[in-house]
């Protein structure tokens, strides 16, 4: 988890560590080997005729699927005054503090998450598992804010 001090409208900023560092490696290894496959698509006959097309294709498509691989780099959680904001895969949402219930990790989840009123909630992938320390040390930050802005909870 990255703890960063952030401007004046959050007091804490959390990504996760590990997931990123795998996300862009992943996806530099899916482009470069679509990329090396295209080009060597057309070196040496196999009985099937490629075009010029189908390498730009491949490799096209390989840049689409690290594209989706990157996604896993972008959850982050900004807790302030205005509430939380969770940012997944796709999307960033504001749960106002009014709204929170919680924040909880259960045994066995990938990653924590926000608990909301009827027993609903938001996954928060900004604190995941594979993190251990950090995502206990992030998990202590949530809380203590969480106390700190719902005191009610409490």
């Amino acid at each position: 988890m990255t703890v960063t001090s952030a401007s004046d409208e959050w007091d804490v900023v959390l990504r996760p560590r590990r997931t990123p560092i795998f996300a862009y490696v992943a996806a530099f290894l899916i482009a470069a080997a679509h990329i090396v496959v295209g080009l060597l698509l057309k070196i040496r006959s196999s009985g099937v005729i490629f075009q010029t097309a189908d390498q730009v294709a491949m490799a096209l498509l390989g840049l689409v699927i690290a594209g989706a691989v990157l996604l896993f780099a972008r959850p982050r959680l900004r807790v302030g005054a205005a509430g939380l904001s969770v940012r997944n895969l796709l999307g960033d949402k504001l749960i106002p503090w009014a709204d929170v219930v919680g924040v909880s990790f259960p045994g066995g989840s990938r990653w924590a998450r926000l608990d909301l009123p009827d027993d609903e909630y938001i996954p928060v992938m900004a604190i995941q598992a594979v993190d251990k320390d950090r995502a206990v040390a992030a998990m202590d930050a949530v809380s203590s804010l969480l106390a700190r802005y719902r005191p009610d909870l409490h």
